[in-house]
């Protein structure tokens, strides 16, 4: 694609589509990233456990608060699908699932897997 200088453009998001891989390459770094921050999160409620009863309660009553319970889904969602994806890359250790068609259907093995383990999870706690 040429431009009316005849310079040549970079493929942009609106011509170039990214594969599935790519996709869920970039949503596993995301996931840790979230994983890191919910650490820190997780250390902040032991903390506040660790305070007292009094902090305690009225971290059990944040805790029921629609939206954090929407972060914390999240966090579960986040935790299985980094989950998947390592057991997914040590096949690619061992150097199987590099052909196209394999690839992609690992990647959508590893969302279903994600969301059933989270499913799953949530039902059963």
């Amino acid at each position: 694609m040429a431009t009316g200088n005849n310079r040549p453009t970079s493929p942009h998001l609106q011509i170039y589509r990214l594969p599935l891989t790519g996709i869920i390459s970039i949503t596993h770094r995301m996931t840790g990233v979230f994983l890191s921050g919910g650490l820190v999160l997780f250390v902040g409620m032991v903390a506040a456990i660790a305070a007292g009863s009094d902090i305690y309660d009225r971290l059990q009553a944040i805790l029921q608060w629609w939206p954090v319970l929407v972060v914390y889904w999240g966090f579960v969602y986040a935790l299985f699908f980094h989950l998947c994806h390592g057991i997914r890359h040590l096949f690619w250790d061992a150097g199987y699932g590099f052909d196209q068609d394999r690839m992609n259907r690992y990647a959508l093995i590893e969302l279903a897997a994600s969301l059933a383990l989270t499913l799953i999870t949530l039902i059963f706690v």
